[in-house]
């Protein structure tokens, strides 16, 4: 039976919403920001609720604080403000402290990539991948399905080191119908046969499966693997599963040589035999242009036809 959809961050209050009538260590801070999950939980505990406004520096501070009283902080923005517009206190507050101090922050933003169409670039966030992934102590996840969100509560609590939860605002379909994927291997495999395996975190997860499958009928087949936990997957077993393939191709929704995910795996593979690699992203500029998700995509290169051709000019060059 196929899981219905529901949205990311949805899923992940209402499993924060079920923990914190258990733990009175779990406590919420939002930066203006809200949902109608989010009205339960101020409703149900207004005593470890802070709405701090528009502020997001002083978010920043505040749940570093409450972190160093012993609580689990949960903080609360869109994407682009909770990362870039307070990106110094999250250096210095939480991956610098946290090099001496335990803290458990969670930083939740909403709004990855594309996610806000409509909103044009202020509210679209194309460089968080490569932000967040330059500070060391900080945990980075990044799902592909609401399934994943949810599971990444349990991660959040487990792991006392600030993170970064980066979710889609949009409802997206599940990926994982069987279950959430295994949370100590920070990554799935989706897809198994073929010579090139494409690997892609968050929404473009959906647009490599979409375009594996259309290669699949064509009589190419081409692995997928979701990379849901950048800063935490388990690196020898993802070299382990790499092996098997004779070329490897990323795929984010994120400026393209800029520090993302293209980076993380030039220096993954650094180490390993050759072999041809590509790496698809957001072509650098900002573009204000309205359109669906998918219009711009395929205008910056990662929609599933601009994907798809080249790929097939990447097969073509290589003989694969």
């Amino acid at each position: 039976m196929t899981q219905p959809s529901q949205a990311m961050r949805d899923a992940f209050l209402l499993r924060l919403l079920e923990a914190m009538r258990q733990d009175e260590k779990l406590f919420f801070v939002t930066a203006d920001f809200g949902s109608p999950v989010l009205d339960r939980i101020r409703a149900e505990h207004p005593e470890r609720f802070v709405n701090v406004g528009i502020a997001e520096q002083n978010l920043i501070n505040v749940s570093a604080g409450l972190a160093l009283e012993g609580y689990t902080v949960f903080a609360y923005a869109i994407a682009p403000f909770i990362t870039m517009r307070c990106y110094e206190q999250i250096r210095v507050s939480l991956a610098l402290l946290s090099e001496v101090r335990p803290l458990n922050v969670n930083l939740i933003g909403v709004g990855a990539g594309y996610s806000y169409v409509v909103s044009g670039p202020t509210h679209q966030c194309y460089e968080d991948l490569t932000i967040m992934r330059a500070l060391p102590n900080l945990g980075l996840l990044s799902p592909a399905d609401h399934v994943t969100a949810a599971a990444m509560f349990d991660t959040c609590l487990a792991r006392r080191q600030p993170k970064y939860l980066r979710l889609d605002a949009q409802v997206l379909p599940v990926v994982h119908q069987a279950g959430a994927p295994d949370p100590s291997l920070g990554f799935a495999q989706l897809r198994r046969p073929g010579k090139i395996c494409l690997i892609a975190t968050g929404y473009p997860v959906h647009t490599a499966l979409q375009v594996a499958e259309q290669f699949a009928a064509s009589g190419r087949d081409l692995a997928v693997i979701d990379l849901f936990d950048i800063a935490g997957f388990e690196r020898p077993a993802l070299l382990q599963t790499l092996a098997d393939y004779q070329a490897i191709v990323t795929l984010e929704e994120g400026f393209k040589g800029r520090g993302g995910v293209d980076a993380l795996f030039f220096d993954l593979l650094a180490d390993t035999p050759p072999r041809p690699m590509l790496n698809l992203g957001v072509a650098p500029g900002y573009r204000f242009e309205l359109g669906s998700r998918v219009q711009l995509h395929e205008q910056v290169g990662i929609g599933p036809n601009a994907v798809r051709a080249a790929l097939t000019a990447f097969i073509d060059r290589h003989h694969l």
